[in-house]
């Protein structure tokens, strides 16, 4: 299966890395022609518009930054839909509102193509070894044709049902990393300012029940200021005003998340929104240190 993939930032790259070791025929696009040079080297061809991306695949994978990126790549000059291909399935990896994703999906439909939902939990570091977790949301039909390259990206492939639900699931998980993220941090800054070892209240934290994955890896490069992203502390901001949006269209009230976006918010403008999500903590030290 000729597969193309719009949207090279870390994740696609590291989805297109691994599907080019796996052997496969992989067309990219992305915006920024110099985020394609290492997967051009590893053998993709590099397309100038989600057009000729279409018009050279079978899947075509979105992993860009939010709902109207995504329209623009699909609806817009040059975009997918612009191919006189029809023959492939477009496959959606982002971070968007579910309504949104319905709509996206219904203006596919209005063009013969059909379209999952397939956003992922992990990170480049997985990605790159086909480690994901995936939900897929969408035509079953779609799905059964494309479950076998979903396979090689992710270890543990969810089919959800309808168009939707594995959006919403993903932002669910997503409010419990930002939450972790946030929790963890507060715990750390407690315990240094008690003066303790802040590696003996993860020791004894990863000894109980209430242990994470967070808990036992990231939270020591937390302790040893090793930010480097896997994903941006900016990123997972716009994921909580999804997450926010959302809930209001439900009538539903998250006041945890609600302040959780006030205070990554303030870290942004403090300049950490290019750190690693876990990189809160900087934020949660600095107005601490501010008030003493």
């Amino acid at each position: 299966m000729k597969i193309g993939i719009i949207g090279i930032g870390m994740l696609g790259e590291a989805v297109a890395l691994n599907l080019l070791n796996l052997g496969f025929e992989v067309s990219v696009y992305n915006r920024t022609k110099e985020k394609v040079s290492k997967v051009e080297k590893n053998g993709a061809k590099v397309m100038n518009s989600p057009k000729l991306v279409a018009d050279n695949s079978e899947l075509i994978i979105i992993i860009v930054k939010d709902a109207n990126a995504v329209k623009e790549i699909s609806f817009g000059k040059e975009g997918i839909t612009e191919s006189e291909n029809k023959k492939f399935i477009v496959a959606d990896m982002s971070t968007i509102e579910p309504t949104e994703s319905k709509e996206i999906a219904d203006n596919f439909k209005q063009k013969q193509i059909q379209k999952l939902e397939i956003p992922v939990m992990g990170g480049p570091n997985v990605a790159i070894t086909g480690q994901l977790v995936m939900m897929v949301s969408g035509p079953k039909n779609s799905f059964e044709q494309c479950k076998s390259i979903f396979e090689k990206i992710a270890n543990k492939v969810f089919f959800l049902g309808e168009q939707g639900t594995a959006n919403s699931i993903k932002l669910a998980m997503n409010l419990q990393i930002t939450m972790l993220a946030l929790s963890l941090s507060e715990g750390i800054t407690l315990v240094e300012k008690s003066k303790v070892d802040p590696k003996i209240f993860l020791e004894v934290l990863n000894s109980t029940y209430f242990k994470t994955g967070m808990s036992e890896n990231k939270a020591f490069k937390m302790i040893e200021g090793n930010y480097d992203a896997t994903f941006t502390l900016s990123n997972l901001k716009k994921d909580i005003t999804t997450m926010i949006n959302t809930s209001r269209k439900l009538g539903v009230d998250l006041p945890m998340i609600v302040k959780a976006e006030e205070i990554y918010k303030n870290a942004i403008k403090e300049g950490f929104g290019d750190y690693d999500y876990t990189g809160i903590i900087q934020y949660i030290k600095k107005i601490n240190s501010s008030q003493n």
